[in-house]
């Protein structure tokens, strides 16, 4: 019984050896170091999932008007472990301002949030008339009900989720929304 290294090895299948070593050799060369943190950290930050991976847009709808402001509402659904922040949101449209009402001097008022939309980790945040809501102002358009709209929210890790909401009649709530506050929340059908 010969050992390998008795056999005699043919210069073809030689130089086959000696390419493969080479090639392993270059692709080791081509893999960077460990103190190269530039592409390695960028791609492991594009494996990570985003805020906007994670969060869910249910029961979406805006109010139909003829006003030059609306609102858009549902839930904002959290799927993940770890908060989501909700700091802008934009629509051909018009402008979108993300809105709370607030008691303020005993009176409800409206107003833009500082900081933005948390929807906790796991959990949800409701959007409704006379409580958080996307703002719409400056319509140039109608909102007819059965009309579709699309919004864009973009959350603090800079990841953003688009959605299609349905446009529909409502009556209840009669919020008068103003810029700077909320007046008069009874006689009002402006929003």
């Amino acid at each position: 019984m010969r050992s390998i290294l008795d056999k005699q090895i043919s210069p073809a299948r030689g130089a086959v050896a000696v390419i493969a070593v080479l090639s392993a050799g270059l692709l080791a060369a081509c893999g960077g170091n460990d103190d190269d943190t530039g592409d390695d950290a960028e791609t492991a930050a594009a494996g990570q999932a985003t805020a906007a991976d994670s969060v869910t847009v249910a029961d979406s709808w805006v109010r139909a008007t003829d006003k030059d402001m609306s609102a858009v509402f549902g839930i904002l659904e959290n799927g993940s472990d770890t908060d989501a922040v909700v700091v802008s949101a934009e629509s051909d449209l018009a402008t979108m301002e993300l809105h709370e009402v607030v008691e303020e001097d005993g009176e409800m008022v409206m107003q833009e949030v500082p900081g933005g939309f948390t929807i906790p980790a796991d959990g949800s945040r409701e959007l409704k008339p006379g409580g958080d809501h996307l703002m719409l102002l400056g319509l140039t358009d109608p909102i007819v009900a059965g009309d579709e709209i699309t919004v864009a929210i973009e959350f603090e890790d800079g990841s953003e989720l688009e959605f299609t909401t349905v446009a529909k009649e409502f009556e209840g709530g009669d919020e008068d929304y103003e810029p700077g506050g909320m007046d008069d929340m009874d006689d009002s059908d402006d929003m």
